[in-house]
């Protein structure tokens, strides 16, 4: 196995008020891996991936990125990460292309490879056609795939998509699919990937990780986890309604049986052979005089695995990160800038100054005119709106010149292999 990119041991958040939100988890992530973070709105996940980033701090344990601590090495865990968060982060008054220039420019990388990425970038995600219109005209899906090249323009590590395709049609959704497939497996990249449609943790990820209540339940590979069920699933529905003691026990005692789990007024009752199984449960049901209203068969899903490691369905309620886009939010002054708590501004550096002299990073409660990703994919830094960053008297410099580690002192033209982020014919 590829060694760990992502650590975390005891990582536990309280917010003020008192909610726990994470309550001591461990993680640890290979690198080059898809690791999907799937729960519920309210288990955790954006708390955990704020943390990750740099966002938020935890209350106690601790946290690495590539190596560096998220807590004492910030600036180092930022120059080697993108993060595209739940909300677009791009500026709707921009054109696709002047939003990867800006991005190119808060990381103060040189002209020369600005424009060679932007052009790398709207190639790979299709956006050449759309390039120079204003993104407040782009499609959902468009925005969404804007989004992601915004975060790979300095060509990170590890990458953050937190409910990357929360809003989408289906065709948008498959489609953003296939890209981040793409991304991973041309270029090898490491992507933490949060979510709470089952059908995506299923189908993109290597190994996923069962959040809810702020704790992880289970760890695994899709298919190890749906094979640790134990067999296949049968749901039934009484015209009584709920069932009630003798039919758990007719169940329950019956050989074919693995467990019975109560859904509502319906039973989850996991078996050897499901189809096998059904006739030969028929005949327990009825000597108990109860009357089956409906009956599904299927072989074990994600959704089998929440409800045996949690007791509960998988349901999903609606999440604010699809409320509307945070530009129309600030024409009519209904910015919720304000309602960040407390702690989340005390995380932040106090002294307006990040580690080895870089710039801090943004504080969530001065906005910076786009909603979380470019002030987060930034590692720091700003545009005067004259002059390229990192220009003296007509000398060109890059800031920070850093390695592929994330390392002061190498030059980022060099500090990774000259390799097309287009796909080879």
């Amino acid at each position: 196995m590829s060694p760990s990119i992502i650590q975390a041991s005891g990582l536990t958040k309280i917010y003020t008020g008192g909610r726990t939100a994470l309550g001591a988890i461990d993680l640890s992530v290979s690198e080059g891996e898809i690791f999907g973070f799937l729960g519920p709105n309210g288990a955790g996940k954006t708390s955990t991936i704020k943390i990750l980033t740099t966002l938020s701090r935890p209350s106690s344990g601790t946290a690495s990125v590539a190596g560096f601590d998220v807590v004492r090495e910030g600036a180092a865990v930022r120059r080697v990460i993108g993060y595209v968060a739940q909300e677009a982060g791009v500026d709707y008054f921009l054109t696709g292309r002047e939003n990867l220039v800006l991005q190119g420019r808060l990381y103060h990388l040189e002209r020369r490879i600005i424009e060679e990425r932007t052009e790398e970038l709207l190639g790979l995600f299709d956006l050449s056609s759309v390039a120079d219109q204003l993104v407040s005209s782009y499609s959902g899906g468009t925005k969404r795939k804007l989004d992601i090249a915004t975060a790979l323009l300095h060509r990170p590590r590890v990458l953050f998509l937190d409910e990357p395709t929360l809003g989408l049609d289906l065709q948008s959704r498959h489609a953003l699919w296939d890209y981040i497939r793409r991304l991973n497996a041309t270029h090898g990249m490491t992507i933490f990937l949060t979510t709470h449609y089952l059908e995506e943790a299923d189908k993109l990820a290597h190994r996923v990780a069962i959040l809810d209540q702020g704790g992880v339940k289970a760890v695994g590979t899709p298919d190890a986890l749906k094979d640790g069920v134990g067999g296949d699933a049968i749901r039934l529905s009484f015209e009584s309604g709920a069932p009630g003691a003798e039919v758990w026990r007719a169940l329950r005692s019956h050989p074919l049986v693995v467990d019975v789990i109560a859904e509502g007024e319906s039973l989850h009752v996991v078996v050897k052979e499901g189809r096998e199984a059904l006739p030969k449960l028929l005949p327990a049901l009825d000597a108990v005089g109860v009357g089956v209203r409906s009956i599904t068969v299927s072989r074990p899903s994600l959704d089998d695995v929440f409800l045996k490691h949690t007791g509960k369905a998988f349901m999903v309620g609606e999440s604010n990160g699809g409320s509307g886009a945070w530009w129309t939010k600030w024409q009519k002054g209904a910015s919720d800038w304000g309602d960040r708590s407390a702690e989340e501004s005390q995380s932040q550096d106090p002294s307006g100054a990040g580690k080895n002299g870089s710039p801090a990073w943004p504080n969530p409660d001065q906005p910076t005119g786009s909603a979380d990703t470019s002030a987060t994919n930034a590692a720091a830094g700003g545009w005067n709106g004259s002059e390229w960053p990192g220009t003296a008297g007509g000398q060109s410099r890059e800031w920070p010149a850093t390695s592929k580690d994330g390392r002061e002192g190498a030059p980022s033209d060099t500090a990774w292999s000259r390799q097309s982020w287009t796909e080879k014919d």
